[in-house]
């Protein structure tokens, strides 16, 4: 099996998720400083994939980036506690140096867990497809071209 098509690293280096091989964002980066970050293709380059299967599909990525930055809140917290620790006693303050580098943190990789919430939310509406040179896109039911792009 080849590493590079598991969905994990697939889902981590935003691929899309039929082919695993074309890029979901415009931008390698994350931290574009141009503000296209974010900005993905409408298809995929490779294999035609939509990446937007209906108007609003990515307003549920909000639910995935809040699980994502509440596992890290909790994994920073647990390994503060490990490697520091702290009690929470009226005298013990470390719990808000903890809390300044987590906030610290969390806005650090928000553009990374953006365009991860996106990967994940597209890869579990659209299934992975090993052959899909030799099975052609069907058109997708859910896309209304008039309402296409229409915000």
């Amino acid at each position: 099996m080849d590493l590079q098509k598991t969905y994990l690293v697939s889902a981590l280096t935003n691929k899309c998720p039929r082919c695993r091989e074309g890029d979901l964002f415009k931008s390698k980066s994350a931290y574009s400083l141009k503000g296209k970050s974010t900005e993905m293709y409408e298809t995929c380059p490779v294999c035609h994939q939509p990446t937007e299967i209906e108007v609003g599909f990515y307003y549920g990525t909000g639910y995935v980036s809040y699980a994502l930055s509440v596992a890290l809140t909790v994994s920073t917290f647990v390994a503060w506690k490990v490697l520091i620790g702290m009690t929470f006693d009226i005298d013990d303050n470390r719990i808000f140096y903890w809390l300044g580098l987590n906030i610290v943190i969390l806005l650090g990789v928000q553009p990374l867990m953006m365009r991860l919430a996106r990967s994940l939310w597209l890869s579990w509406f659209v299934k992975y497809e090993p052959n899909w040179k030799e099975k052609p896109l069907k058109a997708p039911e859910r896309i209304n071209k008039d309402q296409f792009a229409n915000w």
